[in-house]
């Protein structure tokens, strides 16, 4: 896979080295009429080359899929992974085995009810319930950390049920 990496790198080398054309620095693009940034077609007309990812998913600032949620709410006192989530974790899972280089924190919370030892058992069991969801979706075990926070870092402050039940969660942090 890396002898992979390694040839792809020699020839984009290679090939930038061939052309005659340089990017102008202020915009980071080809000089217009350069024929450098498009491919001239049948009759003189020339047609855009698009930007193509090799994984198909694209990684945001923080390091994960761009336009995908990052945090899964559970129900009061469970650890099961409701299945309005299947399709966030499903895209996360299909992000993490596109690159193996990728690795992701899963932060397991609970709400302030319950001692503290308890939450943070019940904050490692939700962590874990999304550990074993990307794993059975292709991501591998040595990508994925399940940690728990218990009720110690709370999304929202308050004591009501709205409260609570943002604070229920595992978040996805890509390092």
């Amino acid at each position: 896979m890396m002898k992979r990496y390694v040839m792809a790198a020699a020839l984009a080398v290679v090939l930038a080295g061939c052309s005659s054309v340089k990017l102008d620095p202020a915009t980071g693009s080809y000089p217009a009429g350069s024929g450098a940034a498009g491919a001239t077609g049948p009759g003189g007309s020339s047609t855009a080359v698009a930007p193509v990812n090799a994984h198909g998913l694209a990684a945001d600032a923080q390091g994960g899929p761009v336009g995908v949620g990052r945090v899964i709410l559970f129900d009061f006192d469970s650890f099961v992974v409701k299945p309005e989530y299947q399709d966030l974790v499903e895209q996360h899972a299909r992000f993490l085995q596109a690159d193996h280089g990728r690795n992701v924190a899963l932060e397991g919370h609970a709400d302030e009810r319950g001692s503290r030892e308890y939450n943070l058992a019940l904050g490692q069991k939700r962590a874990e319930a999304v550990r074993r969801a990307l794993a059975l979706l292709g991501a591998s075990d040595a990508q994925v950390e399940a940690v728990s926070f218990g009720k110690e870092r709370p999304a929202v402050t308050g004591h009501t049920e709205e409260a609570y039940s943002q604070n229920r969660r595992v978040e996805l942090r890509y390092r």
